[in-house]
């Protein structure tokens, strides 16, 4: 809480604690900021404190007060790119504009940001604790000799990826029905690196592309960034709404359907097998193609439905990693694609990291051959499964509801309040959340929050946050 001293006041305290949040981006371009009311009580002082801090913030130009709206964080980057910018016509176009990447690039920053020691229910990962096993220093160690480690550290690795590794990964895609050949699978940098390189192939500026909404932030901020036309597509229980879709098809020809058919991040939902061919239908007849992005199959079930094994990598192209079950700063993804892509692809990655470092992809390959990775994975499984459980019980008995059934890694949690102004209220008590504004194409006030199904299960979590909520009410 702010305190009198000698030597700051409680308005410079306040402005301070802002102008903090807003240059290491843990507040967001265009967020709100409490009204100043509700500052003051969240705060423990008067409202000509609040006043006189935001005055403070408005002359340093880190807000801006928007009539009968609020105070508002200013978007400095969006500023200086726009002078002289004449302003687009197009609908879709301008909700493209109107969605801020920083949104999401903010939750990312918080990850490192260290905001508290406390377990982080914004997190998109797991707990380091959870990843930790020893089979991943042996693994190191096969190919850290003399010679090995010559070999692998003074030459390039091979263009596509280690082929041990893209033999493994054929495999292992056999057990999801996903039938690619060595031949059409390329190795990233993480699964995020697939993505944009399969974005930067296939896409030019202006051009439109399907995502779904809610959907993963860093999806809308990174395509908003290459300047795509982000079409939002709403996501149900089944899959993509198809009638949405379909009138994007008709009026705007989009080149893309970006898509999480198995455990969808925010909302858990897996795609059903008859809304997976009717996508199919839909990129058949309006030419198209769907990336399909499956960084949790190591959560779900391998008979899962995916639209790469219906449609046997004809108009589709999966991209997988292993960050989340693994080694996040492992960084090792990758593609598998038609075989009419893979050269363009291909020549992207090189374009843009030449190769991938080989030595781990080694170990990561040993790690999928040894059935490590599938043990280890199937441990996580068991943990998560008891976490999910518990933390679902928790929100309930704290008066939040479900979006979508609890399933996967994430929940889709409705806590009755706008969650923009939670989280800066939460931040105070030392934790980050994942308001559901985030996962929108454009800004809109949501009363949904994801949450980590393994860093929620601590009730002192959901102690404050009734506590912060009932005081917000």
């Amino acid at each position: 809480m702010l305190m009198r001293t000698a030597s700051q006041s409680l308005t410079e305290q306040l402005a301070n604690r802002f102008a903090e949040r807003i240059k290491s981006r843990l507040l967001a371009s265009g967020a709100r900021l409490p009204s100043v009311r509700q500052c003051a009580q969240q705060q423990g002082v008067s409202a000509s404190t609040v006043v006189a801090a935001y005055d403070q913030l408005l002359a340093q130009g880190l807000v801006e007060a928007r009539k009968n709206r609020g105070f508002y964080v200013r978007n400095m980057a969006s500023d200086q790119q726009n002078v002289g910018r004449a302003a687009p016509d197009s609908i879709a176009h301008n909700l493209s504009l109107q969605h801020n990447p920083v949104n999401a690039t903010a939750l990312i920053r918080g990850m490192f940001h260290g905001v508290s020691s406390k377990p982080q229910p914004g997190m998109g990962v797991f707990p380091s604790d959870w990843l930790e096993t020893t089979f991943l220093a042996s693994a190191v160690r096969r190919y850290t000799g003399a010679k090995e480690l010559h070999d692998l550290s003074l030459r390039y690795g091979e263009p596509a990826g280690d082929s041990g590794l893209r033999r493994a990964l054929s495999k292992k895609l056999d057990g999801l029905n996903v039938h690619a050949a060595p031949e059409q699978i390329i190795t990233t940098v993480g699964a995020t690196h697939a993505l944009d390189i399969v974005s930067r192939t296939l896409l030019r500026a202006g051009d439109f592309v399907m995502v779904e909404e809610p959907g993963w932030a860093i999806e809308f901020a990174r395509l908003n960034a290459l300047g795509m036309r982000i079409l939002p597509v709403p996501r149900t229980a089944a899959g993509p709404d198809l009638g949405v879709m379909a009138s994007y098809c008709k009026l705007h020809a989009p080149k893309l359907f970006v898509s999480v058919s198995v455990l969808h991040n925010p909302t858990g939902y897996c795609l059903t097998p008859g809304s997976a061919h009717r996508v199919l239908q839909l990129a058949n007849t309006h030419d198209f193609h769907i990336l399909e992005d499956d960084t949790y199959s190591h959560l779900a079930a391998e008979h899962a439905t995916r639209l790469c094994a219906l449609d046997g990598l004809q108009r589709t192209i999966y991209v997988s990693g292993f960050a989340k079950i693994l080694a996040p700063g492992w960084r090792v993804g990758y593609i598998a694609a038609p075989t009419g892509l893979f050269e363009r692809l291909l020549d992207t990655k090189l374009l843009a990291s030449l190769t991938t470092p080989a030595l781990l992809e080694k170990a990561l390959a040993w790690c999928i051959d040894q059935g490590q990775l599938r043990r280890h994975a199937e441990r996580i499984r068991s943990r998560l499964d008891l976490a999910r459980a518990r933390s679902a019980r928790l929100a309930l008995a704290h008066g939040c509801s479900f979006a979508a059934d609890p399933a996967g890694l994430f929940g889709w949690v409705d806590t009755g309040i706008d969650t923009e102004l939670l989280a800066q209220r939460m931040l105070d008590e030392g934790y980050l959340l994942a308001p559901g504004a985030l996962f929108h194409a454009t800004q809109q006030p949501s009363t949904l929050m994801r949450i980590n199904f393994a860093t929620t299960q601590d009730a002192a979590f959901w102690q404050v946050f009734a506590r912060i909520r009932d005081a917000m009410r």
